[in-house]
C-alpha cells in the first residue's frame, strides 16, 4: 500500500526482476548482519551463530532469537520499492541457502572470487575472534558491501572461532540466553538510567561506567583450548538418540503446528526445549 511505483509490477516477475531482488536484499542485509555485531541488543539476538567454536554446516543452522522480528524494519525499502512478496520471499530464500555452503573449512581462497562474492575464506574471518578479524566481512552473498563500507578484511593467518567470551556450555537455553543475561547484569550494575539504555544499544564490548569487563583477554583467548569435556561413550550415545528423537519430534510438530491452539504449541516447545537441554546436559561434565 505504500510502495513507490517507480517500475511495473511485471518488472519484479522477470529475470532481472528477481536479480534485482537478491541484490536489494542482500544490502538489507548487510547493513542488518553489522547492526546485528554493533549493538547489543542485535548481537544478543544473533550471538547463538557465532558460539560454535567450530566452523562446519552445522555452524550455518544455528539460527538467531527474534532475528526476523527484529530484523524486519531492515528490509522495508523493499516493500517501498515496490518488490511483490513472493519476489520478496524468494530472494531471501536464495541469500540464505547461499550461506550454507560457504560455512566450511575445506575450501581454500578461490582468487577473484574471494574479492566480490562472500567465501568461504572471507566467512571464516567473520567467524573468527581474531583481533584483526572481529566485526569483518557482514556480507551474506557480496562481499562488495564490506569492501565499499569498510568492514572488509583478507584471511591472513589461521581462525579461533566462537565468541569473544566463550559460551562453554552445551545447554541450549544458555546458549539463546547468554548474552541477554550479560545485559540484565550491566544494566542492575549501572545507576543511571541514560547508561541503561546505552548498554542495550552501544557496541556489545561496551561497558557502563564502573562496571568491570567480562571479555577474556585476546591472547589468553586465541590460546584457550575448544570447550570438550570428558563423557563416557553411553552418555554419548544416549545424547545422539536424544537429539535425534528430539528433531524428530520438531519435524513433526512444524507439520501439525497450524493446527494446534496456542497452549499445545507452547507445550510443544517446552518439551522440545527440554530435550534438548537434556542432550547437552547427558555430555556435560555433571552426567
Amino acid at each position: 500500500h505504500a510502495r513507490l511505483a517507480l517500475l511495473p509490477g511485471t518488472f519484479w516477475r522477470g529475470g532481472f526482476g528477481i536479480v534485482a531482488a537478491v541484490v536489494m536484499y542482500d544490502f538489507c542485509d548487510y547493513w542488518l548482519h553489522r547492526t546485528s555485531h554493533e549493538s547489543s541488543l542485535f548481537w544478543a539476538a544473533h550471538a547463538v551463530h557465532h558460539q560454535s567454536e567450530h566452523f562446519n554446516f552445522s555452524t550455518a543452522l544455528r539460527q538467531e532469537s527474534f532475528y526476523s522480528v527484529m530484523g524486519a524494519p531492515f528490509f522495508l525499502p523493499m516493500a517501498l520499492a515496490g518488490v511483490p512478496t513472493a519476489q520478496y520471499a524468494l530472494a531471501g530464500a536464495v541469500v540464505l541457502l547461499y550461506q550454507f555452503w560457504i560455512h566450511t573449512e575445506h575450501i581454500g581462497r578461490l582468487g577473484w572470487l574471494d574479492r566480490v562474492f562472500s567465501t568461504p575464506s572471507n566467512h571464516r574471518v567473520h567467524h573468527a575472534v581474531n583481533p584483526g578479524y572481529l566485526d569483518r566481512n557482514y556480507g551474506a552473498i557480496f562481499v562488495i558491501w564490506d569492501r565499499l563500507f569498510g568492514s572488509f578484511a583478507e584471511e591472513t593467518e589461521p581462525c579461533v572461532y566462537g565468541t569473544v567470551k566463550p559460551l562453554a556450555s552445551w545447554n541450549p537455553l544458555a546458549a539463546v540466553g547468554q548474552f541477554y543475561a550479560e545485559l540484565w547484569r550491566r544494566m542492575r550494575a549501572t545507576p543511571r538510567l541514560a547508561d541503561k539504555l546505552r548498554v542495550l544499544v552501544k557496541s556489545p564490548g561496551w561497558m557502563p561506567p564502573g562496571v568491570a569487563p567480562s571479555d577474556i583477554p585476546a591472547e589468553r583467548r586465541l590460546s584457550q583450548p575448544r570447550f570438550d569435556p570428558p563423557a563416557s561413550g553411553w552418555a554419548r550415545l544416549a545424547a545422539i538418540a536424544v537429539f535425534t528423537l528430539t528433531a524428530a519430534a520438531a519435524g513433526l510438530w512444524l507439520w501439525v503446528a497450524d493446527d494446534l491452539g496456542a497452549a499445545a504449541n507452547l507445550a510443544a516447545t517446552a518439551a522440545l526445549a527440554a530435550g534438548l537441554w537434556f542432550a547437552g546436559w547427558l555430555l556435560s561434565r555433571r552426567a
